[in-house]
């Protein structure tokens, strides 16, 4: 059974260690993806930084964690979750 956890309350490391098994990185601020550049959003095109990155439960989708992205993560894939 699953369950959901918030990484809110995760150290720097831990939210690195988690990166790190789902195949990407970080700089200590910023997500960053396979090839060391920081990982943009999908919806806002912004980079993602560690201490306000969300991950969508069962999944490796990394958006930032704010209204429009999420919202837009939902509107695109609501109908498959």
């Amino acid at each position: 059974m699953s369950k959901l956890v918030s990484i809110q309350d995760f150290s720097n490391e831990e939210k690195v260690e988690l990166l790190d098994g789902l195949g990407y990185g970080s700089d200590g601020v910023f997500v960053l993806s396979l090839d060391g550049e920081q990982f943009l959003d999908k919806y806002t095109d912004e980079p993602i930084r560690l201490d306000n990155m969300f991950i969508y439960p069962g999944s490796v989708i990394i958006l930032d964690n704010n209204p429009l992205s999420i919202d837009s993560f939902l509107e695109e894939y609501g109908d498959v979750l």
